[in-house]
């Protein structure tokens, strides 16, 4: 059984993001373990420097990262994209996964550079409550493709 981390700054807020997510922690548990640790965002405005916003937000992700073991894999716009199958094939000899997913101006370069792996799940930019049902969905379609089931055509 793999056992995956999801660290995130903020909080699915609306009921439905949190109902989709639900689904996929449901599906996935036949496969793994899941916790999910989910920091409070800095909040900010046009004011701030984002780069401190960032490094204060560096902070809490890597007090619960040291704790962490097996492969990284940092969400990130200038990361490495994959097709559904490619992933599988990325994550399939993991026995631990964590993902880290940042807040509204990315990860500081202190979380970047610890990560095994950065990801980009598309060019296109999303909402960190669709960036985590994406990568739960992603992430299912994953182990159904390295357990050889139907659900990916």
């Amino acid at each position: 059984m793999i056992h995956i981390n999801l660290i995130c700054l903020g909080k699915l807020k609306e009921k439905f993001w949190r109902e989709a997510e639900n689904e996929y922690l449901k599906r996935l548990s036949a496969f793994s373990k899941i916790k999910i640790h989910e920091l409070k965002e800095e909040s900010f405005n046009e004011k701030n420097s984002p780069k401190i916003i960032k490094q204060k937000e560096a902070e809490k992700i890597l007090s619960i990262l040291k704790k962490q073991d097996g492969l990284i894999i940092a969400l990130d716009e200038h990361g490495q994209q994959f097709s559904s199958i490619a992933f599988a094939e990325k994550i399939k000899p993991a026995g631990k996964i964590t993902f880290i997913i940042g807040g509204p101006l990315g990860l500081d370069e202190s979380v970047l550079k610890i990560a095994n792996l950065k990801l980009s799940l598309s060019s296109m930019t999303f909402t960190h409550q669709m960036v985590r049902v994406i990568l739960w969905e992603q992430t299912y379609r994953a182990m159904m493709i390295n357990s050889n089931r139907k659900y990916h055509y």
